[in-house]
């Protein structure tokens, strides 16, 4: 249901689009960059977490951390990771799988200014083995979202 949810989202948004099923396991970073033959920063991770009583995802690259202090500032307030138990529940897509296309309900997206470090990015797309390539900028124009700062520097 949560990959077609996905392909049924990116079909009216962006036809183009391919989403792929590996036979291998993307549900991680690491798995997910080995499958798809590029560096864990390309993968583009979901983040879900709550500002104030208002579920939010976040999509940043797969080696930047979140960054408290940058996070405060972006949102205005402390943000809370949701339970692995909500993840599923309130996006409609298992954790591993979670992407800001196709969701169960309309959340509020961020993407994260680390993601412009590629041209392209590989998100999930709705199941622990399906992602799509896309780049930075259009991932945010589909999905509505908002540019921040919120993740520290991978680079260090």
């Amino acid at each position: 249901m949560s990959l077609e949810s996905v392909r049924n989202h990116l079909g009216e948004a962006a036809p183009d689009l391919t989403v792929m099923v590996t036979e291998a396991s993307s549900a991680t970073v690491d798995l997910a960059a080995a499958a798809h033959g590029v560096e864990p920063g390309q993968i583009a991770k979901t983040l879900s977490f709550r500002i104030k009583d208002e579920v939010c995802l976040l999509v940043a690259r797969g080696d930047a951390r979140l960054d408290n202090k940058k996070a405060k500032a972006a949102f205005g307030v402390k943000i809370k990771m949701l339970g692995l138990d909500e993840v599923e529940e309130l996006t409609g897509h298992p954790v591993g799988g979670v992407c800001p296309f196709g969701l169960s309900q309309p959340l509020r997206v961020f993407c994260d200014v680390s993601l412009k470090t590629y041209e392209e990015v590989i998100p999930a797309a709705g199941a622990t083995n399906a992602a799509v390539r896309i780049t930075p900028d259009r991932m945010a124009h589909i999905t509505s979202a908002t540019w921040v700062d919120a993740c520290q520097d991978p680079q260090g």
